[in-house]
């Protein structure tokens, strides 16, 4: 199972949890659910963030990749240059 599954439940049960423990709590509704409110925006804020974290990760590897092919482009080119010049010079 991938970390961003685990995590995703892990931050839906804590809701669920919380959810539920305001609305079995004794107060007034309007109390209850400006409590709500709260707590969906905190955990809105909180997925947002480690949205963006992970959207981070997967930039900086998309980032390291095309370095990577990059460079690997760069040394195949040369290569064939270098193999070409031979064929050349074995021509001669």
């Amino acid at each position: 199972m991938s970390s961003g599954k685990v995590l995703l439940g892990v931050l839906a049960g804590v809701a669920a949890g919380a959810t539920l423990g305001i609305l079995f709590a004794p107060d007034k509704g309007s109390n209850t659910r400006k409590k709500i409110s709260r707590k969906g925006e905190d955990y809105a804020e909180e997925l947002e963030d480690k949205f963006n974290e992970f959207l981070d990760g997967i930039k900086e590897q998309y980032e390291e990749t095309k370095k990577d092919a990059m460079r690997a482009a760069q040394n195949g080119k040369a290569k064939a240059e270098d193999a070409m010049k031979e064929v050349q010079s074995a021509n001669k």
